[in-house]
Parts: structure tokens; sequence; C-alpha cells
């Protein structure tokens, strides 16, 4: 449920090279069927364009166009982007686009914002993410052939469209154990330790999974995809499921790379180097980086490849603290890399996020 507005002043100019970043908002990470699961994903997105819009001082009838990542978008009913843009008080003569790119959706939608202003085609574009895990619904899949006799079995709609590789048929946790066979990361090295924080009884203000935390239950728990030997668990893979953030920084070049599907955990390795090649930098020049957690695994095995130290990476937590609401994702990692940027003293970050397929994209943030 994150926002980014993306705005350059591109007019009568036919060669744009900034794109700012004016204002940001989220939501809380809500738990699987916790506090915020009364609310659909477009409720939750207009909530944060709204918020964004506020604090970057912009009228809502000044944008141009939005681009949404949203993946499980089966019972929101039609053009969910448009449904959380019109929701927020966008005018309903504003084209709205939905993005799929799994775990990427927010960060491509992004991407997409950027290039419609470098391409001189709009000024004020809203770009952003959005989930709820909680309402996925379950279908009856064979139900519109007729139902005649005998037992009819629902399909999990976040399993089978989000979390599940089509290509190897089985689940993403799968992979993770592959990606942590390959790259020697015991179960131990992928534990983290976040500060958890409590909630009001009411306002939902805080993300909700980091008050469960519980470091000796954690150590206990049983592999959830490969019983024998198995390292990863329900306490290092991502939940299903910032502050204020009032600067200007600048999006700089970005990158995608594809691996094969079984290998999309290492992908971000591939695609980070090239985004920061094509901004014309090296890797001396990035201050923090933000790397994707849907398992952490992958956070850890990117790490190793890219020789990050760990003091320069998901300095805040990632989404196995957090949360991982795909179409959200990539957005919230940009929402976070700015705050890091701003609070720990940056320039230059890097944020990367794999996605289902064996896809990555990578994307290079200056503050101004």
């Amino acid at each position: 449920m994150n926002l980014l507005f993306s705005v350059a002043n591109n007019i009568f100019s036919s060669l744009v090279t900034d794109v700012c970043v004016v204002g940001v908002a989220r939501t809380p990470m809500g738990g699987f069927l916790g506090a915020l699961s009364s609310l659909p994903a477009t409720k939750l997105g207009s909530i944060a364009i709204q918020a964004a819009l506020k604090r970057a001082n912009v009228d809502p009838a000044l944008v141009q166009e939005v681009y949404f990542g949203n993946v499980l978008s089966a019972n929101l009913g039609q053009a969910p982007a448009r449904q959380a843009a019109l929701g927020a008080g966008i005018p309903n003569t504003v084209v709205c686009t939905t993005v799929n790119k799994v775990c990427a959706s927010g960060m491509k939608a992004t991407m997409f914002a950027a290039q419609s202003i470098q391409l001189g085609i709009n000024d004020i574009v809203v770009a952003g993410g959005m989930e709820s895990m909680s309402n996925a619904p379950k279908y009856i899949a064979e139900a519109r052939k007729g139902s005649r006799f005998g037992h009819d079995t629902l399909v999990d709609g976040m399993l089978k469209d989000g979390l599940w590789d089509v290509y190897g048929d089985c689940a993403m946790g799968m992979c993770a154990e592959l990606c942590a066979d390959n790259h020697a990361l015991t179960r131990e090295d992928q534990i983290e330790v976040p500060v958890g924080r409590g909630k009001p009884p009411v306002l939902i203000e805080k993300d909700e999974s980091l008050d469960k935390f519980d470091p000796v239950k954690l150590k206990k728990l049983r592999p959830s995809f490969k019983e024998n030997g198995g390292t990863v668990t329900a306490g290092n893979a991502s939940s299903i499921r910032y502050s204020r953030l009032v600067f200007i920084l600048f999006l700089k070049p970005y990158s995608f790379f594809c691996n094969a599907p079984e290998l999309f955990t290492t992908t971000p390795a591939l695609a980070i180097p090239k985004a920061i090649a094509n901004a014309g930098l090296e890797s001396s020049h990035v201050d923090f980086y933000e790397i994707n957690e849907a398992f952490a695994a992958v956070a850890l095995a990117n790490q190793k490849l890219l020789g990050i130290p760990s003091e320069r990476i998901n300095v805040h937590g990632g989404a196995v603290s957090l949360g991982h609401p795909l179409g959200c994702s990539g957005a919230r990692i940009l929402v976070t890399l700015l705050g890091v940027l701003r609070e720990k003293g940056g320039k230059v970050g890097v944020a990367g996020v794999c996605n289902g397929g064996g896809g990555a994209s990578a994307l290079v943030l200056e503050l101004a």
C-alpha cells in the first residue's frame, strides 16, 4: 500500500534527465487476517495516494497519469488502479494502469511513471502499489462447467496466483531452499532480530507484525517446504500481507534482468550492477541497498554475491519482519530506502527486487 509521487519539470524540454520524487506515503503493514483485513487493496491504495499528494502539496487535479501495482486482483472489480485513484480524489479524466509483475509490481509501476516523464508525455504522475493478501479469494475452478456430482475443490487464489512457481509446480519456498543450498546459507544465517513495537488499540499506525517477534520460538519452527534438512521456515520467510518523508530525490537509471524461473532468488545480483552502471556509478558510490526479502535467503544470497556489508543493506529490516504484500513490495522498498538515506546521511541508494518467473528489477535513487 505504498505510493511514490514523481514529478519532473520538463515543459518545453526535449531532453529530460531528472525525475524527482516529491511526496511519499504508505499505510502500516497489516498482518495476515489482521487489523487491516477489513479494507480491500483499492481502499488502502486510495489512502496512500491521498496522503502522498497532501504531503507533496499537490492538487489531485494536476495528476496526469497513475501506475499502480497489484497482483491478487481477483474480486477487486475492474481496473484496481483506477479505483484507488478515483477514491483519492484524482479526476476521472486521468488514465490509470494496473501493473502485475508479481513482487516487482510496485517498482515496475514507478519505472513506467518515470519513463512517461522522461519521454515528455507527462509532468506529474502517481505510482506505487497495493495489496491485501487477506482478501484474496478462494476459487471453485470447475464451477463454471457445472458442479453435477461429488466434492468440489477450493483453489487458494493467494497461493495459485501469487506464491506458486508454475514452472516447477511447487511453492516459491522451494526455490528459496534451492537458493540456500546453492549459496551455503544455514537456517541460523536466515534469522534476523527486528525491534518490536506495539500498536494503538484503534488507530492502525504501526506495522503489525513486529510486536509478534519471539526469538526463542523462531529457532524452534519446523521447515515449511523441505521437511528433511530444510532451512526456510515461517520465521525467515516474508509475512503474508514511513514514516513521513517530505524531501526531494531523483530517480536515476534502472534495469531489468531475467534468469531461469527457479533461480529468481538471485536475479537482483544481476540487475543491480547493471542499474549502477547505467547511472554512471560504481558500487563504491552506493551508500545503502534495499533488496527484497521474499525469504531471508534471498537478501542473504544477493548480499553475498554482491559483497555488500551487513550495515549497508536492509538496515531498517525487510519483508521477513515487515511483511510482503506482493503488489506493493517494490514500492515499499523504495519508500524505506528513501527513509534510510535521509536518516543515515546517505546520498545514493539502490533498490532491487526479484519476482516470480525468474525476473528482477533494480533502481538507483539519489537525494537532491
